[in-house]
């Protein structure tokens, strides 16, 4: 009989598969003796690895998915669908639910117990499929206590704390702080918010209520409105969780929250700000696993995308991406970061703050004892090879990076502009000479978000003469355009999820040339359109045409009045 493969320890597995060295283990081994937690968390703890990757190498190796359940939060709804002495019995967590997909996650101590995992398919009558993860027995058995027992939606923590009925099941447990409703009332709130893909939370204090908003696919809409009387102990456990201090009620504080979610982590970067009606708090959801895409994932066309790819492979110089506030600059920014970054090459960033961490990368968040000007000026004493710089606000910070530029490096930044033609005019404004410009910028990118059309309620239509010649199509042919209707999928909004429409403006020795000699925006653009370049709007066009977006929406974030 042949004897089974002997499986590995996970750091010598993790240095044969080239994912970690020697060293590096060595370093994760002497941590794990000091702090006495398993090997896998101080090897993502240091950076040495990501979560990801763990977890498909232990995969790989067990036939298993680890989760760390030390700050995760199940769903409701998965919680509800086994019962406690189940859980207890088989040493399960129920983490999540997708009801489109049917798949049910769970932590389990043994995720190859076959009869437990059958004993509750014949429970849930093979509805859902079970997902099982790997989880340490002991955090499975104190969140099991934890979060069974508790009303985890928002409307029945409500009614508890409106009734002021005790839970005196809460009270026999040994964590005390989940026996209190505001605590499980703003964990609630925060699942929500993620669970209907929210890229912001807002809690606004009026004279007698606290409104809630969710900014969803760039669009603020209102979801809760809650008495006053619940904010000041909302307020405070936000601020517990955001590490602000309590005490203090008439400054503006910043702080983040890291919290593991329908099975995933993320972070929230939270601003308190003083109003009359009491303090206005703000979360800002950061995921990493929406924030950090692939530059193939982009939706660039071929020639965009071959642009782009050649402008990144100039040595140096600077690349500019432009748009308002909310337009994805960032995760762009991210997306070339990722695809450049390797042992061979040295990035230092500057960010106000640092939203998603890069392994590998040097980043550093702008303070009041480090601006971007002062910033910059001591990176490049570190040696680095890419710069990247949160933004270009002012005339010392455009100078420090132009001087980077000029001296070997690439930088990239971002400046708010309307267009990417527009970035010069802007240059100007803020003080950098034509001669500094010429040359030194590679490139701008200029990019907004749209909406998508909700794939399951879109519906189509015959385009009338008017939107044919917006769209630049003759009137002879046969057009259908899609428009949004509204179903339980998407909230009954039309739209679910956005995508990004780019113009890209590669600088050459023509463009460089009309910029040293001051010529208007106008000149400029001309010349572009001559050389290939192709503006916003028509890439917005192109998103019409496929299905994929509506015309009233990019006539939303983009000028259409040219092609009237």
């Amino acid at each position: 009989m042949s004897q089974a493969p002997k499986t590995l320890p996970l750091g010598e597995l993790l240095v044969v598969k080239g994912v970690i060295s020697s060293d590096q283990l060595h370093i994760a081994l002497t941590e794990q003796k000091k702090s006495g937690s398993q090997l896998g968390k101080e090897l993502v703890r240091l950076g040495f690895v990501s979560d990801a990757t763990l977890r498909e190498s232990l995969s790989e190796n067990l036939g298993q998915v680890s989760v760390d359940l030390s700050n995760v939060l199940p769903t409701a709804n998965a919680i509800a669908l086994i019962p406690k002495d189940v859980a207890k019995r088989n040493l399960m967590l129920p983490l999540a639910l997708d009801i489109e997909t049917k798949k049910l996650t769970v932590a389990m101590a043994n995720p190859n117990n076959l009869v437990a995992l059958d004993q509750v398919r014949t429970l849930l009558r093979n509805t859902y499929e079970l997902m099982p993860m790997l989880g340490a027995e002991a955090d499975i058995i104190r969140a099991i206590d934890q979060y069974y027992g508790f009303e985890l939606s928002i409307d029945g923590i409500l009614h508890e704390i409106e009734t002021g009925q005790i839970d005196y099941i809460s009270l026999s447990n040994v964590d005390a702080e989940y026996s209190q409703p505001v605590v499980r009332l703003i964990d609630a709130l925060l699942a929500d918010a993620v669970h209907r893909s929210a890229s912001d939370v807002h809690f606004e204090p009026e004279q007698q209520f606290v409104r809630i908003r969710y900014r969803i696919d760039g669009v603020l809409r209102q979801i809760r409105s809650l008495h006053k009387t619940y904010w000041p102990a909302m307020v405070v456990r936000l601020k517990v969780m955001s590490g602000m201090n309590i005490a203090e009620t008439r400054a503006p504080q910043d702080g983040r929250i890291s919290l593991g979610i329908s099975g995933r982590q993320l972070d929230f970067r939270v601003a308190a700000q003083p109003t009359v009606h009491g303090e206005n708090v703000v979360l800002r959801i950061l995921d990493r696993h929406k924030g950090l895409v692939p530059l193939d994932h982009l939706g660039l066309p071929d020639d965009n995308l071959h642009l782009l790819k050649l402008m990144i492979a100039r040595p140096e110089g600077i690349i500019l991406v432009t748009g308002p506030t909310g337009s994805g600059k960032t995760t762009t920014l991210y997306s070339i970061l990722s695809h450049i970054n390797s042992e061979g090459v040295n990035i230092m960033t500057l960010e106000d703050p640092v939203e998603y961490p890069l392994p590998m990368i040097r980043q550093t968040s702008v303070s009041e004892k480090v601006d971007f000007s002062s910033g910059i000026r001591s990176m490049m004493r570190q040696d680095p090879d890419i710069i990247l710089v949160g933004e270009i606000r002012d005339k010392d910070t455009a100078e420090m990076a132009f001087r980077a530029a000029m001296t070997g490096h690439q930088v990239y930044s971002t400046l708010h502009t309307n267009s990417a033609v527009g970035a010069i005019p802007r240059l100007l404004d803020i003080g950098v000479l034509p001669d500094i410009m010429a040359g030194n910028i590679i490139g701008v990118i200029a990019q907004r978000l749209v909406r998508k059309l909700c794939q399951s309620c879109k519906v189509g239509k015959k385009a009338d003469d008017f939107e044919r010649h917006i769209l630049g199509m003759d009137s002879a042919q046969s057009l259908v355009l899609y428009q949004p209707q509204g179903c339980s999928k998407c909230d009954n909004q039309g739209y679910k999820g956005r995508l990004s429409i780019l113009e890209i403006l590669k600088f050459d020795g023509d463009l460089d040339e009309l910029i040293a000699h001051r010529s208007t925006t106008r000149e400029i653009r001309l010349r572009a359109l001559e050389k290939g370049f192709r503006p916003l709007a028509e890439d917005a066009i192109r998103r019409v045409l496929e299905g994929i977006t509506s015309l009233d929406e990019i006539a939303r974030v983009v000028d259409l009045t040219d092609r009237i």
